[in-house]
Protein backbone atom coordinates (compact mmCIF):
# COMPACT_ATOMS: atom_id res chain seq x y z
CA UNK A 1 0.00 0.00 0.00
CA UNK A 2 0.88 3.23 -1.09
CA UNK A 3 0.18 6.55 1.48
CA UNK A 4 -0.16 10.11 0.47
CA UNK A 5 0.10 12.25 3.19
CA UNK A 6 -0.85 16.17 2.86
CA UNK A 7 -2.34 18.64 5.27
CA UNK A 8 -2.79 22.30 6.06
CA UNK A 9 -0.85 23.26 8.71
CA UNK A 10 2.44 22.98 6.59
CA UNK A 11 5.13 20.22 5.61
CA UNK A 12 7.11 19.90 9.04
CA UNK A 13 3.87 20.38 11.42
CA UNK A 14 4.27 18.12 14.08
CA UNK A 15 0.88 16.67 13.43
CA UNK A 16 1.78 15.36 10.28
CA UNK A 17 5.43 13.97 11.73
CA UNK A 18 3.64 11.99 13.87
CA UNK A 19 1.28 10.26 11.07
CA UNK A 20 3.97 9.64 8.77
CA UNK A 21 6.20 7.89 11.88
CA UNK A 22 3.17 5.85 12.55
CA UNK A 23 2.13 5.25 8.57
CA UNK A 24 5.51 4.01 7.82
CA UNK A 25 5.33 1.36 9.83
CA UNK A 26 2.59 -0.24 7.60
CA UNK A 27 3.06 1.47 4.25
CA UNK A 28 4.83 3.03 2.01
CA UNK A 29 4.62 6.75 2.37
CA UNK A 30 5.19 10.06 0.27
CA UNK A 31 4.74 13.53 1.41
CA UNK A 32 3.29 16.62 -0.60
CA UNK A 33 2.24 19.47 1.16
CA UNK A 34 1.98 23.34 2.25
CA UNK A 35 5.59 24.86 2.53
CA UNK A 36 3.88 26.80 5.03
CA UNK A 37 0.62 26.88 7.39
CA UNK A 38 -2.54 27.41 4.79
CA UNK A 39 -5.76 26.80 7.18
CA UNK A 40 -9.07 27.45 6.33
CA UNK A 41 -8.71 26.91 2.70
CA UNK A 42 -11.35 24.41 2.01
CA UNK A 43 -10.87 22.89 -1.41
CA UNK A 44 -9.50 26.36 -3.03
CA UNK A 45 -7.54 25.43 -6.45
CA UNK A 46 -4.90 27.78 -7.56
CA UNK A 47 -6.09 28.63 -10.92
CA UNK A 48 -4.68 31.28 -13.57
CA UNK A 49 -1.59 31.37 -11.00
CA UNK A 50 2.05 29.15 -11.05
CA UNK A 51 2.18 26.69 -8.44
CA UNK A 52 5.88 25.65 -7.41
CA UNK A 53 6.94 22.55 -5.51
CA UNK A 54 10.17 21.70 -4.40
CA UNK A 55 12.12 18.52 -2.94
CA UNK A 56 11.99 19.00 0.93
CA UNK A 57 13.92 17.73 3.79
CA UNK A 58 12.59 14.08 4.32
CA UNK A 59 9.96 14.19 6.99
CA UNK A 60 11.31 10.97 8.51
CA UNK A 61 13.91 8.44 7.53
CA UNK A 62 13.12 7.31 4.11
CA UNK A 63 10.07 9.29 3.04
CA UNK A 64 10.08 11.09 -0.33
CA UNK A 65 9.09 14.68 0.93
CA UNK A 66 7.61 17.67 -1.16
CA UNK A 67 6.35 21.04 0.17
CA UNK A 68 4.44 23.08 -2.43
CA UNK A 69 4.12 26.96 -3.03
CA UNK A 70 -0.29 26.31 -3.08
CA UNK A 71 -3.25 25.41 -1.20
CA UNK A 72 -3.79 21.70 0.40
CA UNK A 73 -5.85 20.72 -2.28
CA UNK A 74 -2.70 21.90 -5.25
CA UNK A 75 -1.01 18.99 -3.07
CA UNK A 76 -2.82 16.54 -3.90
CA UNK A 77 -3.46 17.46 -7.21
CA UNK A 78 0.08 17.81 -7.76
CA UNK A 79 0.78 15.09 -6.25
CA UNK A 80 -1.14 12.56 -8.42
CA UNK A 81 -0.91 14.30 -11.49
CA UNK A 82 2.86 14.70 -11.94
CA UNK A 83 5.11 14.37 -8.57
CA UNK A 84 4.10 10.77 -7.46
CA UNK A 85 5.32 8.12 -10.25
CA UNK A 86 3.77 4.97 -8.28
CA UNK A 87 0.05 4.35 -7.65
CA UNK A 88 -1.42 5.93 -4.94
CA UNK A 89 -3.52 3.54 -2.42
CA UNK A 90 -4.84 5.92 -0.31
CA UNK A 91 -4.67 9.83 0.62
CA UNK A 92 -4.42 11.01 4.39
CA UNK A 93 -4.78 14.80 5.27
CA UNK A 94 -3.36 15.96 8.87
CA UNK A 95 -3.35 15.42 11.75
CA UNK A 96 -4.96 18.95 11.78
CA UNK A 97 -4.12 21.01 14.85
CA UNK A 98 -7.86 21.78 16.00
CA UNK A 99 -11.22 19.87 14.94
CA UNK A 100 -12.88 20.01 12.44
CA UNK A 101 -16.30 19.86 13.02
CA UNK A 102 -19.84 20.71 11.73
CA UNK A 103 -19.59 23.79 9.40
CA UNK A 104 -15.92 23.76 9.42
CA UNK A 105 -15.83 20.73 6.85
CA UNK A 106 -16.84 23.30 4.36
CA UNK A 107 -14.05 25.49 5.33
CA UNK A 108 -11.12 23.37 6.98
CA UNK A 109 -8.19 22.77 4.04
CA UNK A 110 -7.16 19.48 6.10
CA UNK A 111 -11.05 18.49 4.51
CA UNK A 112 -10.22 20.35 1.23
CA UNK A 113 -7.21 18.12 0.83
CA UNK A 114 -8.88 14.99 1.58
CA UNK A 115 -12.13 16.18 -0.91
CA UNK A 116 -9.50 16.43 -3.67
CA UNK A 117 -8.53 12.46 -3.42
CA UNK A 118 -11.85 11.71 -3.04
CA UNK A 119 -12.91 13.53 -6.12
CA UNK A 120 -9.51 11.77 -7.82
CA UNK A 121 -10.87 8.65 -7.40
CA UNK A 122 -9.03 7.51 -4.14
CA UNK A 123 -9.88 6.60 -0.55
CA UNK A 124 -9.28 9.66 1.48
CA UNK A 125 -9.44 10.09 5.03
CA UNK A 126 -8.95 13.92 7.12
CA UNK A 127 -7.88 12.99 10.55
CA UNK A 128 -7.77 15.97 13.14
CA UNK A 129 -7.32 16.31 17.01
CA UNK A 130 -8.99 18.74 19.17
CA UNK A 131 -7.51 21.64 20.42
CA UNK A 132 -6.21 21.94 24.16
CA UNK A 133 -2.62 22.80 26.22
CA UNK A 134 -1.38 19.37 24.42
CA UNK A 135 -1.87 17.51 21.32
CA UNK A 136 -1.93 13.53 21.31
CA UNK A 137 -0.73 13.18 17.74
CA UNK A 138 0.80 9.95 18.73
CA UNK A 139 -2.75 8.32 19.75
CA UNK A 140 -4.57 10.34 16.57
CA UNK A 141 -1.85 8.86 14.53
CA UNK A 142 -1.81 4.99 15.89
CA UNK A 143 -5.51 5.46 15.60
CA UNK A 144 -5.31 6.24 11.87
CA UNK A 145 -2.63 3.61 10.84
CA UNK A 146 -5.72 1.61 12.34
CA UNK A 147 -8.11 3.22 9.38
CA UNK A 148 -5.38 2.28 6.71
CA UNK A 149 -5.21 -0.87 7.65
CA UNK A 150 -9.30 -0.98 7.69
CA UNK A 151 -8.90 0.29 4.17
CA UNK A 152 -6.44 -1.71 2.96
CA UNK A 153 -8.62 -4.49 4.02
CA UNK A 154 -11.60 -3.65 2.20
CA UNK A 155 -13.70 -3.25 5.41
CA UNK A 156 -14.05 0.76 5.25
CA UNK A 157 -15.09 0.81 0.99
CA UNK A 158 -12.76 2.41 -1.08
CA UNK A 159 -15.05 5.22 -3.00
CA UNK A 160 -15.22 6.98 0.68
CA UNK A 161 -13.78 9.84 2.12
CA UNK A 162 -14.26 9.97 6.06
CA UNK A 163 -13.75 13.33 8.27
CA UNK A 164 -12.25 11.58 11.67
CA UNK A 165 -12.10 13.83 14.61
CA UNK A 166 -10.51 12.41 18.05
CA UNK A 167 -10.94 14.63 21.20
CA UNK A 168 -8.09 16.23 23.19
CA UNK A 169 -7.48 13.09 25.23
CA UNK A 170 -5.20 10.42 26.10
CA UNK A 171 -5.93 7.09 24.65
CA UNK A 172 -6.99 5.23 27.94
CA UNK A 173 -9.53 8.51 28.39
CA UNK A 174 -11.54 8.40 24.79
CA UNK A 175 -15.34 6.67 25.32
CA UNK A 176 -15.72 5.64 21.71
CA UNK A 177 -15.66 5.63 18.12
CA UNK A 178 -18.63 6.83 16.76
CA UNK A 179 -20.35 7.10 13.04
CA UNK A 180 -21.62 10.37 12.84
CA UNK A 181 -22.51 13.25 10.53
CA UNK A 182 -21.49 16.93 10.71
CA UNK A 183 -23.91 19.11 12.95
CA UNK A 184 -25.63 22.15 11.01
CA UNK A 185 -25.45 25.56 12.57
CA UNK A 186 -22.74 24.48 14.70
CA UNK A 187 -20.57 28.24 14.03
CA UNK A 188 -21.28 31.82 13.50
CA UNK A 189 -19.14 34.25 11.47
CA UNK A 190 -18.80 37.12 13.52
CA UNK A 191 -17.09 40.34 11.68
CA UNK A 192 -15.44 42.70 14.04
CA UNK A 193 -14.35 46.30 12.91
CA UNK A 194 -11.30 47.28 13.69
CA UNK A 195 -8.74 50.02 12.90
CA UNK A 196 -5.24 50.41 12.33
CA UNK A 197 -2.96 54.05 12.03
CA UNK A 198 -7.19 55.12 11.24
CA UNK A 199 -7.60 52.72 8.33
CA UNK A 200 -10.93 50.80 9.05
CA UNK A 201 -10.52 46.61 8.58
CA UNK A 202 -12.33 43.50 9.45
CA UNK A 203 -11.77 40.76 11.17
CA UNK A 204 -13.43 37.47 11.15
CA UNK A 205 -14.30 35.32 14.15
CA UNK A 206 -15.56 31.91 14.18
CA UNK A 207 -17.14 31.16 17.31
CA UNK A 208 -18.99 27.92 18.30
CA UNK A 209 -22.64 28.50 19.19
CA UNK A 210 -24.83 25.73 21.77
CA UNK A 211 -23.39 22.71 22.65
CA UNK A 212 -24.78 20.15 20.50
CA UNK A 213 -27.97 18.33 21.27
CA UNK A 214 -28.57 15.25 18.45
CA UNK A 215 -26.64 11.81 19.22
CA UNK A 216 -25.58 11.48 15.76
CA UNK A 217 -23.64 14.90 14.95
CA UNK A 218 -19.71 14.69 14.99
CA UNK A 219 -19.65 17.48 17.20
CA UNK A 220 -21.98 15.52 20.37
CA UNK A 221 -19.28 12.85 19.83
CA UNK A 222 -16.78 14.62 20.39
CA UNK A 223 -18.19 16.72 23.83
CA UNK A 224 -19.08 13.02 24.97
CA UNK A 225 -15.37 12.27 24.73
CA UNK A 226 -16.08 9.70 21.58
CA UNK A 227 -14.06 9.36 18.08
CA UNK A 228 -16.30 11.13 15.37
CA UNK A 229 -16.05 9.20 11.62
CA UNK A 230 -18.06 11.32 9.22
CA UNK A 231 -18.47 9.80 5.73
CA UNK A 232 -18.75 13.00 3.45
CA UNK A 233 -19.21 11.83 -0.17
CA UNK A 234 -18.01 9.05 -2.61
CA UNK A 235 -15.91 9.03 -5.18
CA UNK A 236 -18.98 8.46 -7.92
CA UNK A 237 -21.51 11.64 -7.78
CA UNK A 238 -24.36 8.95 -8.73
CA UNK A 239 -23.93 7.32 -6.14
CA UNK A 240 -25.03 7.69 -2.29
CA UNK A 241 -22.49 7.57 0.49
CA UNK A 242 -21.05 3.76 1.11
CA UNK A 243 -21.85 3.15 5.03
CA UNK A 244 -19.57 2.15 7.05
CA UNK A 245 -20.41 -1.67 8.45
CA UNK A 246 -22.37 -2.52 11.18
CA UNK A 247 -20.64 -2.79 14.56
CA UNK A 248 -17.41 -0.71 13.08
CA UNK A 249 -17.41 1.93 15.73
CA UNK A 250 -17.01 -0.27 18.52
CA UNK A 251 -14.62 -3.41 16.80
CA UNK A 252 -12.04 -0.13 16.22
CA UNK A 253 -12.85 1.30 19.51
CA UNK A 254 -11.55 -2.00 21.15
CA UNK A 255 -8.50 -2.63 18.97
CA UNK A 256 -7.34 1.14 19.71
CA UNK A 257 -7.66 0.66 23.27
CA UNK A 258 -5.76 -2.72 22.98
CA UNK A 259 -2.65 -1.01 21.42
Amino acid sequence: MKILVTNDDGIFADGLISLVKELKNIAEVVVVAPDRELSAMGTTVSLHQPVRARKATPVADGVESYAVEGTPADCVILALGKLVKDKIDLVFSGINRGANLGDDVLISGTVGAALQGSLHGLPALAISAGWGDKFYFDDAAKFAALLAKKVESGVIPADICLNVNLPNLPRQKITGVKTTCPARYSHTDIIEERYNNGRQYYWFVRKRVNKAVDDKTDTWAMEQGNISISPLLTSHANKPLSPLPDGFGDELFNEFKSL
